[in-house]
């Protein structure tokens, strides 16, 4: 059996990020199939840390919460003391392969790890060519794990030699279980729209609530989440204060709800009538759209990134045009759940959409791309 380690300086339990997500879920895996999976992250320790087995936090590398890009530059300066602490961590846990799960905050350009341990960066978007630590960080690794054939094949276009990919999906750590067809008809009928996300302003929240139709009426639950880091201070912030102020003038139909641990969304999204996504800048997985999948639900979103793949367009949700703007979104959850057939149609298809984005399944990927079954 192998020693899997995964590196990245912000992780945390139930941290409400698609990259933690991801990593918990294929961590999973890697035990199921009987192998040793180790997380390397950055210091201080958190109170959920006991829950985590193989957790291991830096000495070496301290983090405010919530933090900014420029703190992270701030605390590799010098790289000599962590690039010390990691290969001191990957000999004495034996580590045969160790996944950088972002460039710079999974320290994927600076690779520190021994002779003889196979190094993979795990991609989970393109950046810009002339990037310097992209590209530090492509030549380093001996593999290269994009979190989804969307990735895979926007590398391919960006000109990257892609010969040293394989693509490691993103997974599920919870499949929920579809409700049975009667009920999933008294939700079409009654229940509420459910929206789980992170505070970004590329989700588009704040623009979503004010282009609630007057006439709409059904409840909308709005399932808010901060990180633990932020593009500049203030900006979660902001887009809180944003969808309070809508969710006020619409307080008829409008709830904001506290983020919720990673195992309980699947099923409180099974329990939605539709789920809406709408980021405005592509989505190169997204977990949401899939736990609600898993449960039936359809989704409903904008035409761009990885989200119309998962719903295969219009058959488990519906896309509408990025340039039609947020209010589009709402005519088309509406449109329906008018029409019956159609929406059954389409929660009946969706399970089908993610039923193989397991934990196993994306560990044997893994392994297998590296050599390790």
């Amino acid at each position: 059996m192998s020693t899997i380690a995964f590196c990245l300086l912000t992780y945390r339990p139930d941290h409400p990020s698609g990259i933690e997500r991801s990593i918990a879920a294929i961590v999973d895996g890697v035990r199921a199939l009987g192998h040793t999976a180790l997380m390397i992250a950055a210091g201080p320790d958190c109170a959920e840390d006991s829950a985590e087995p193989g957790l291991v936090r830096l000495d070496s590398v301290q983090l405010p919460r919530p933090l900014t890009n420029d703190d992270v530059l701030a605390a590799l300066t010098d790289p000599g003391p962590v690039a010390v602490e990691v290969d001191k961590i990957l000999r004495e846990h034996e580590v045969d392969l160790v996944c950088w799960c972002d460039t710079l905050w999974g320290l994927g350009y600076l690779s520190p790890a021994p002779d003889g341990v196979t190094t993979a960066l795990m991609a989970h978007k393109i950046r810009p060519s002339g990037e310097r630590r992209w590209q530090d960080a492509l030549e380093a690794a001996d593999l290269v794990f994009p979190a989804s054939d969307y990735i895979l094949e926007d590398g391919r276009a960006s000109g990257l030699d892609v010969h040293r990919w394989t693509t490691v999906p993103n997974c599920l750590l919870v499949h929920a279980t579809p409700p049975d067809p009667a009920a999933r008809e008294q939700q079409r009928r009654t229940a509420p729209i459910r929206i789980v996300s992170r505070v970004e302003p590329a989700k588009g929240l704040v623009e979503l609530l004010e282009a609630l139709p007057p006439w709409w009426t059904r409840p909308v639950e709005l399932v808010l989440a901060s990180a633990d880091f932020e593009f500049w201070a203030g900006m979660q912030a902001d887009v809180l204060d944003g969808c309070a102020e809508q969710a006020a003038r619409r307080a008829d139909a409008v709830t904001i709800l506290p983020q919720m641990p990673w195992r309980d969304v699947p099923p409180y999204l099974a329990g939605a009538a539709a789920t809406i996504i709408s980021s405005t800048e592509p989505e190169t997985f997204c977990h949401t759209a899939a736990e609600a999948l898993s449960g039936g639900t359809p989704v409903v979103t904008f035409d761009l990134g990885n989200v119309p793949r998962l719903i295969d367009r219009d058959v488990a949700g519906r896309t509408v045009p990025l340039e039609n703007g947020a209010g589009a979104l709402w005519q088309a959850v509406a449109d329906l759940l008018d029409d019956r057939t159609a929406y059954h149609q389409a929660s009946q298809t969706a399970p089908n959409r993610v039923a193989a984005l397991t934990p196993s399944h994306a560990a044997e990927r893994l392994l297998g791309a590296a050599g390790l079954r």
